[in-house]
């Protein structure tokens, strides 16, 4: 993987930064480079068990999740955005870029990632971060500097989609969005050790992943999240 410079990653919920970017933070910041990630919600209306896990008591304990997936990291920059999940289609559009502008701006990232437009899963909390994100970095993206969006290949497409939506992870038909490897900005696929780690940072959402682990099983995260992949979105012209 070539040098990303300093990362910027905006997500939605605690657990999105995992399945989608963890193998490439760390392996950016083992490489000597800035990570910045930055979440808008806890995650709060995420239980899959109100006994175990209590919606009163969910924000608490995704936030904790969160940390410790970032501890496993090597993520040391997390900024919250303090909104509440499920909510984020109805904020104030500009308020909230002109936050993430103000980190744009702050951070200087090299390269900013982010759901497409699409969501990933078509969640409408994804699919704000995306169009927020998006605006600031247009309008503050440093010189230079790249905004990415997650997607996938086909052929991961095609061998998983259906197996996780056995657990209606995309929850909307289109998504999840895929291109060709060929075309892609980044393309990342881990070593064994690499894996390895970024399974052990999923995992520490115990309250979104162990629900899906106990129905599909653990292999499954293994032969799923060996590859990170995103498109170019914009690229800022060089100053």
């Amino acid at each position: 993987m070539e040098r990303l410079g300093t990362v910027l990653g905006v997500w939605a919920h605690p657990d999105d930064e995992a399945y989608l970017s963890a193998g490439l933070m760390a392996r950016a910041i083992d490489a000597g480079d800035r990570v910045v990630c930055v979440t808008a919600t806890r995650g709060e209306e995420g239980s899959f068990d109100e006994e175990r896990w209590p919606p009163e008591t969910m924000g608490k304990t995704r936030e904790a999740e969160l940390l410790a997936c970032l501890e496993i990291i090597g993520v040391r920059d997390h900024r919250w955005l303090d909104m509440r999940d499920g909510t984020l289609a109805g904020e104030d559009d500009d308020a909230v870029t002109a936050r993430i502008d103000a980190i744009l701006a702050e951070v200087a990232p090299d390269t900013v990632l982010t759901f497409g437009p699409d969501g990933m899963t078509g969640h409408p909390d994804h699919k704000a971060v995306s169009a927020w994100t998006t605006r600031a970095f247009e309008a503050s993206g440093r010189p230079g500097s790249r905004l990415c969006y997650a997607t996938y290949t086909p052929e991961w497409s095609e061998r998983f989609v259906e197996t996780y939506n056995r657990f209606n992870v995309f929850m909307e038909p289109g998504t999840p969005p895929v291109m060709p490897s060929h075309d892609l900005e980044i393309c990342v696929q881990l070593s064994p050790q690499e894996l390895e780690r970024k399974i052990r940072a999923v995992e520490q959402h115990v309250s979104q992943i162990e629900p899906m682990t106990d129905m599909l099983g653990r292999q499954l995260l293994f032969d799923s999240q060996d590859g990170e992949y995103f498109s170019l979105a914009r690229r800022k012209a060089s100053a």
